[in-house]
């Protein structure tokens, strides 16, 4: 497996655009929609950084995402009904990040250390039974693309969680908790821009600028300090 960078472009104007709920949590393909963004975000870390274009066995998305073949078949097969990666016609080696643009419309997605032994240690234990799995790669791909650069956080309220994905606010709970165990993602609170005796949720990437979060910029950023991506 190639060396990978500590982050990579991912193209996110679907998701902005609300694709992440044509994922949805229904018999026979429940499961498969969770492979598909486990294939994506193993895809993503090992596309070439000028053409989005990446060359990858079968055998290095199994690993990295800890997937069946049966499994990864399946998930890619979404990604590439839903014009989210095309397969290339020359090998199923190649798959290309649709609408991959290096001047804009993307966002970072963490990569490398993500990683221990060529596989992305946080999904190692995901089993593609649980809803909470799906709500969790749906709330982590828009927090990818929802963050700020200059907080490196996405500070994003649970009405708009549910507008961008179709994850029942009820399960929010869940699907963060999970991101936060699995080490993906951790939730951080800043006061509230409604309520000058609340706090809201932010919720900061791992493996994604490590150095700065709350404890390093302190507790007295506002809700303005997250300029557009502050939704509470």
């Amino acid at each position: 497996m190639k060396s990978l960078s500590k982050w990579v472009r991912l193209p996110s104007a679907w998701i902005e655009e609300g694709g992440l709920r044509d994922f949805v949590w229904e018999k026979e393909v429940g499961g498969d929609n969770i492979a598909a963004l486990m294939a994506l975000m193993a895809i993503a870390h090992h596309a070439d950084a000028e053409t989005g274009e990446s060359h990858v066995t079968y055998d290095v998305l199994c690993k990295a995402t800890s997937l069946s073949r049966s499994k990864l078949s399946n998930g890619l097969d979404i990604l590439d009904e839903l014009e989210i990666v095309d397969r290339a016609s020359n090998g199923r080696s190649t798959y290309q990040l649709r609408n991959y643009d290096r001047e804009g419309g993307w966002a970072m997605l963490p990569a490398k250390r993500l990683y221990a032994g060529g596989r992305i240690a946080s999904l190692t234990e995901f089993r593609l039974r649980s809803v909470t799995e799906l709500n969790a790669l749906k709330l982590y791909f828009l927090f990818v693309a929802r963050r700020g650069r200059d907080t490196n956080m996405a500070n994003i309220s649970f009405p708009k969680i549910h507008e961008y994905t179709g994850v029942d606010p009820a399960k929010i709970k869940a699907a963060t908790s999970l991101l936060a165990s699995s080490s993906l993602a951790y939730i951080e609170r800043i006061p509230s821009r409604t309520n000058d005796m609340g706090v809201s949720n932010a919720y900061r990437l791992v493996g994604l600028e490590a150095y700065q979060h709350m404890g390093t910029r302190g507790r007295g950023q506002d809700a303005n300090d997250f300029d557009w991506f502050s939704d509470t």
